[in-house]
C-alpha cells in the first residue's frame, strides 16, 4: 500500500490516482469503492442515509447523492462507467433487523451501480459488527476488517 493515507469521514467522498489508500470506519453506513484500472484512479463515498429527494439536503450523507456523485467525479477525471468495478461494503444492523437502514442503504448503492451498468465485484454488506475499510488507490484492493468495538489504535498504519 502507498504511504499517503486519507481518512474518510462520514458524508464525504475521496478520489485519487496513483498512490495511497483511503480509509473509513462504517457501521450502518455503507461505502461504495469505485476502481479504473485503465486510469488507475479510485474513489471512495460514505454515506450515512440512503437517500433524500428534497434538493436542499442534496449531500454525500445520503446514498443516493453520494452515489451519483461519486460516479460523476470519477467520469470528471477521465474514468468510463463501463471501465469501472465497485466494491459495497457496510450497512450493518446491529439489532438484527432486516429492514434496517443499513440494509436500505446497500439497496440503494446496488440500485445505482445496475442502472449505471457498473460491475459490482464484492460486497461485504449486513451482519451486527463494524468495518474497518482501506481501499488501495494504487490497485483498487479493498480490506476489511470487521470488528465488535471501533477504537483510534486499531487502525492500520
Amino acid at each position: 500500500m502507498g504511504e499517503l493515507q486519507h481518512l474518510l469521514e462520514r458524508g464525504c467522498i475521496y478520489i485519487a490516482t496513483g498512490e495511497g489508500a483511503v480509509q473509513t470506519v462504517l457501521g450502518s453506513c455503507v461505502s461504495v469503492c469505485l476502481w479504473d484500472p485503465e486510469a488507475r484512479c479510485g474513489g471512495m463515498n460514505h454515506f450515512i442515509y440512503p437517500q433524500t429527494m428534497r434538493k436542499e439536503q442534496a449531500t454525500p450523507k445520503y446514498g443516493n447523492v453520494a452515489t451519483m456523485a461519486l460516479i460523476k467525479l470519477m467520469c470528471e477525471e477521465g474514468c468510463s462507467t463501463r471501465g469501472l468495478t465497485a466494491h459495497i461494503i457496510g450497512g450493518a444492523h446491529p439489532d438484527g433487523a432486516t429492514d434496517s437502514t443499513g440494509m436500505r442503504n446497500v439497496e440503494v448503492a446496488r440500485k445505482i451501480l445496475n442502472e449505471k451498468g457498473i460491475t459490482i465485484v464484492s460486497e461485504d454488506v449486513g451482519g451486527r459488527v463494524g468495518r474497518k475499510v482501506v481501499f488501495d488507490l494504487s490497485t483498487g484492493q479493498v480490506a476489511v476488517l470487521k470488528v465488535m468495538r471501533l477504537r483510534a489504535e486499531d487502525w492500520i498504519n
